[in-house]
């Protein structure tokens, strides 16, 4: 039988996410619409991703599409009704080490292919260094929610929401990048 400051502590929890269950629906909502929509990009696309240009779709679309997906996935673990401080701490935790992972993946990467000598700061910026940061955000999160739930639910609003822009930023300039490139019809 779990101690009664347990249930304090899990109905803290619960509390906190329900206050916060409007926008985290609504952010995993918009992503997995974002999802859908470079879908359609990809496939308006499709006669410029060749063989030839596959590093290219690795270092710029699968990330920005990892990216929508981790949000997604956040907001769907907040959704679970049982959790307590450390299975959700556990759970941001582990998003998040993905993220970076995933993240570091990308810079080397692009490194390799000598992307990161020809594509300008901003991109740098956008593709690499601000995953980075909103991965960096949730961990924060995650180990602020263990002194308790307040802050720690705005702090991973935040690497959402910081996700979400560099993602609709990214989906844009791929969208940009690829009409400006594609083969006449």
């Amino acid at each position: 039988m779990p101690a009664a400051g347990t249930s304090a502590m899990a109905d803290a929890v619960a509390d906190s996410l329900h206050a916060w269950h409007d926008f985290y629906l609504l952010i995993g909502t918009a992503s997995a619409t974002l999802v859908g929509l470079l879908f359609v990009a990809a496939s308006i696309g499709a006669a410029y991703f060749t063989t030839e240009r596959e590093a290219g779709l690795r270092a710029f679309l699968t990330p920005t599409v990892l990216h929508f997906t981790a949000i997604v996935v956040t907001c769907l673990v907040l959704m679970v009704p049982s959790h307590d401080r450390a299975s959700l701490c556990a759970s941001l935790l582990a998003i998040a080490a993905i993220g970076l992972g995933y993240s570091g993946t990308v810079w080397l990467r692009m490194r390799r292919r000598g992307f990161s000598a020809t594509i300008d700061l901003a991109d740098r910026i956008w593709y690499v260094l601000t995953p980075v940061a909103s991965y960096l955000l949730m961990v924060a999160a995650a180990i602020l929610l263990v002194q308790g739930p307040g802050g720690a639910l705005e702090v991973l609003a935040g690497a959402l929401v910081l996700l979400l822009l560099l993602g609709i930023r990214n989906a844009w300039d791929m969208t940009v990048w690829i009409t400006l490139h594609s083969p006449s019809k």
